[in-house]
């Protein structure tokens, strides 16, 4: 294999797990270390760079970046990422001086919005700065799109998403709410030099085939509109036996919430298996916390209606079978069918993008699935001046991916508004630097210890069921917050090879507490390569390092997958053919072009 070109920016960038799975890209590592430190108020901007809404995120995020944490390479539960973000948002100081102070010189450009979620505030506060005159547009009463209509109060305060959305209005946007916008044809007739649609995935499915479904209507509710129903308070009451069907994180909001609302007995009913539930596995276990049933395998039937009333519903037992390829069938059990009580359902099985106010004749092309062509790098549609993001691209997804959606899309509408070429898009801000103190001392170590994770302390079950504004979680004081952060490994900071300097004396490989070093022959294939380490590096996703040839022929390779970033082998090498450099990635966004 050829030497790995450690220079390119992606390859570091791949290295650092957590960063890179985060889809805003946000620098985890860099931050943890700010709140060791205790400058909390830098935490903060480091994030409100990347993800926009710190506080928000710190408590809502869908957390990709801890699946990738190399510290569950140590031990079963990763670094807690998400909670510490909470940490800086919560004990940051005054961070509005630190943030772009308009007003801002006019370039002349005029930009609408249309839909006022994360999607379109993160659009706003990239292009905002450089001049552009922004005009959102929403139907609801304040920002915040559907984390102000789909996320309960006792998991995200109405306090802490009004501050984070502030901080953007507060940059010069031209808000326009109570507005629903009808026709894109008329806003496209207006002086917009470019067009971001984020409207979300606003519409919730629906059973209308299964028999009863018109009879009990009046007692059958669409979970985000009911949950919407709540939050702008249309809606303060449920009855006492409930049945909320669906398994995603929207039906563990639902559920929670009826509790809060009345509920006595509130159950949860999915087709799929436990394990295969789309709810996160917290949002399932505070669910079960409050004592709410969830029933799997249990297939829809029917709304069981008497005289006129909802009684409950009927469900078919099934099982999960798996073919060699993982694909799922549900197949009956052969067990009665399961008859279930209910006062009223909610249902909460999946979100449709719903875009009737876009005419078919504009230019701009829907698939077969009713949803726009959008291109996946720049997000501009088929008709140039229209750019698309958030759920309102490809579908459902989550607030950390419309952030991300946002910047790129900013990016795509400055350069096309300067009349640019938007595929030809500035590469990322990246930075490697040494963090060598001394002969074999360096600026931050991580040494492989057992640190469990710290739990996130809960509010009372009493207090928080008689209150549905009540915040459950209670966050991590500062001493916690703390020792988590130490539980981070550094992994921004490489382990750096230059071959020119190694003697090959092995002592790297022989001190590594992974055994990720390997001196060995090189080969041409990479999974020959693979199979010669002293633990053979199976992991395909995550690269190898390769060095240039060595002076006996051989080559070093390391297996990045499994290092833990501890920086034993750059203290134990004697020619500092090792070294520890910290690698700084960030993504391109419009105000670096």
């Amino acid at each position: 294999m050829k030497p790995t070109d450690t220079r390119n920016p992606e390859y570091y960038h791949k290295v650092v797990d957590c960063q890179y799975a985060c889809p805003a890209h946000t620098p985890v590592p860099e931050y943890i270390r700010k709140i060791a430190a205790e400058k909390y108020t830098e935490a903060y901007m480091i994030n409100w760079e990347s993800n926009v809404f710190p506080g928000i995120l710190g408590r809502t995020c869908d957390r990709p970046c801890e699946p990738a944490c190399r510290r569950g390479r140590v031990e079963e539960e990763p670094v807690a990422i998400c909670r510490l973000k909470r940490v800086a948002a919560d004990n940051k100081g005054d961070v509005q001086s630190l943030m772009p102070q308009g007003p801002f010189s006019p370039n002349g450009k005029k930009i609408a919005l249309i839909g006022g979620g994360p999607a379109s505030l993160s659009v706003a506060r990239d292009l905002a700065p450089l001049g552009y005159e922004i005009h959102l547009f929403d139907e609801q009463i304040a920002g915040g799109g559907m984390m102000r209509s789909q996320i309960p109060a006792f998991r995200l305060p109405e306090e802490v998403l009004n501050e984070e959305v502030g901080y953007i209005l507060n940059l010069g946007i031209h808000t326009q709410f109570m507005t629903y916008v009808e026709s894109l044809k008329e806003v496209l007739e207006k002086d917009y030099d470019a067009i971001f649609v984020g409207t979300g995935a606003p519409r919730g499915r629906d059973l209308p085939k299964l028999p009863g479904r018109k009879e009990a209507d009046a007692h059958i509710h669409i979970g985000i509109e009911w949950l919407a129903g709540v939050a702008f308070e249309h809606i303060d009451k449920i009855g006492k036996k409930v049945i909320v069907l669906g398994g995603g994180n929207t039906a563990m909001d639902c559920c929670r919430t009826s509790r809060r609302l009345g509920g006595e007995s509130v159950k949860v009913v999915v087709r799929s298996p436990f394990k295969d539930m789309k709810a996160s596995p917290w949002e399932k276990e505070d669910a079960m916390h409050e004592d709410i049933e969830i029933f799997d395998n249990h297939v829809p039937l029917s709304f069981e209606v008497e005289n006129g009333k909802l009684t409950g519903m009927k469900f078919q037992r099934v099982k999960a079978v798996y073919d060699d390829a993982g694909k799922r069938k549900l197949l009956p059990t052969g067990e009665p069918d399961v008859f279930i009580e209910a006062d009223e359902v909610l249902i909460a099985i999946g979100q449709e993008n719903s875009f009737p106010w876009i005419e078919r004749d504009l230019g701009l092309k829907f698939d077969e699935w009713n949803m726009p062509e959008v291109d996946k790098v720049t997000f501009q549609s088929t008709h140039p001046k229209v750019f698309f993001g958030g759920d309102a691209a490809f579908g459902p997804e989550n607030v950390i991916t419309a952030v991300a959606h946002g910047h790129q899309a900013a990016v795509s509408i400055h350069l096309f508004c300067q009349g640019k070429d938007i595929t030809k898009r500035p590469a990322p801000y990246t930075k490697l630097f040494s963090t060598k103190m001394g002969i074999h001392e360096w600026s931050y170590d991580s040494p492989v210890t057992i640190d469990q994770r710290y739990l996130v302390p809960q509010a009372e079950k009493s207090v928080t069921l008689l209150d549905r504004r009540k915040e459950v979680e209670l966050g991590f004081d500062l001493p916690t917050g703390y020792k988590e952060a130490q539980r981070c490994l550094n992994c921004d900071v490489q382990t750096d090879f230059t071959a020119d300097r190694c003697i090959e004396c092995d002592a790297c490989m022989d001190i590594c507490p992974t055994s990720c070093i390997t001196f060995t022959t090189n080969e041409e294939d990479e999974d020959q390569l693979r199979q010669k380490l002293l633990v053979p590096a199976t992991d395909k996703t995550q690269d190898i390092l390769v060095s240039e040839n060595l002076k006996t022929g051989r080559v070093m390779v390391k297996d990045e997958d499994v290092c833990l970033h501890c920086g034993l082998c750059a203290e134990r090498c004697p020619t500092s053919a090792w070294d520890m450099q910290q690698f700084f990635y960030s993504v391109t966004k419009a105000e670096n072009i």
